[in-house]
């Protein structure tokens, strides 16, 4: 298996960042396999979605009103509404697998590799990539 880490600045707002050509990058030349992508953070997630069409301020839209950031949650420490940043990956997924081949993601046209952070306490986060050769 051959891994590596992303260091990702996603400032102090909600953010949804395309991750999509640094694992690119990361499995160009590599062959056929598995890509398992992983963010250990429990506030932040990662998703498969459309992105530059408006859909990533949707789904930030979306989970405000799933997950509103007041002051209703049990989990109160950080902003207002952290307690809702802690639920984001149970919603979603703290891991993706996509398989790749020839040494490209096997993605649909439209599809990214997204990373979906909430938390405004935390700017930065790491996402572990990991290729398994098939």
């Amino acid at each position: 298996m051959e891994t590596a880490v992303l260091t990702i600045e996603t400032g102090r707002g909600r953010a949804t960042v395309d991750l999509t050509n640094e694992v690119s990058s990361f499995v160009a030349g590599k062959g056929d396999g598995l890509l398992s992508v992983f963010v250990p953070h429990v506030t932040a997630a990662l998703a498969v979605m459309e992105v530059g069409s408006g859909s990533e301020a949707d789904f930030l839209d979306v989970l405000d009103r799933l997950l509103p950031r007041d002051d209703r949650w049990r989990h109160r420490h950080g902003a207002v509404g952290h307690g809702a940043d802690h639920l984001v990956p149970a919603l979603l997924s703290s891991g993706l697998t996509i398989p790749v081949v020839e040494g490209r993601m096997a993605l649909g046209t439209w599809q990214s590799v997204v990373l979906i952070d909430t938390n405004v306490d935390n700017p930065r986060r790491s996402v572990r990539l990991s290729f398994v050769p098939g």
